[in-house]
């Protein structure tokens, strides 16, 4: 039997209109310490969030959710933040926003393979 280790993990938020508190699960970002595994995996459903009938900058958008990606890579692209260790890039990347963009509480879990258990929880959290 595989041991299994400790994980966290929240959910990207787009919240259009922040007065009213409603929002779109558009991503997740997984954690394990063990594995040494930090991932962002993002899927922005266009039409869904159009249908909150409000303006909001897709191009900016998109852009601003390819930075969660980049920085949980720790690729060049993102700048000082994406030089910290990975366990300080997650818990930057699941800090407290009041934009558009928010993160849901962190959730620790157990698992045998982070990268399998990013796959299920993006299926049954944000598809």
């Amino acid at each position: 039997m595989q041991d299994k280790h400790l994980f966290e993990y929240a959910i990207i938020r787009v919240v259009p209109r922040v007065e009213r508190e409603e929002f779109i699960n558009v991503g997740l970002i997984l954690y394990c310490a063990h594995e040494n595994f930090l991932q962002t995996k993002i899927a922005l459903n266009k039409n869904k969030l159009a249908a909150f009938s409000c303006e909001v900058d897709m191009e900016e958008l998109v852009n601003r959710l390819h930075a969660f990606e980049q920085i949980s890579n720790g690729s060049n692209e993102s700048g000082p933040i994406g030089k910290l260790p990975i366990a300080s890039r997650f818990r930057w990347l699941t800090a407290t926003r009041s934009t558009i963009i928010q993160i849901s509480p962190v959730h620790p879990g157990l698992c045998i393979n982070a990268a399998e258990t990013l796959e299920r929880l993006f299926e049954e959290l944000v598809k």
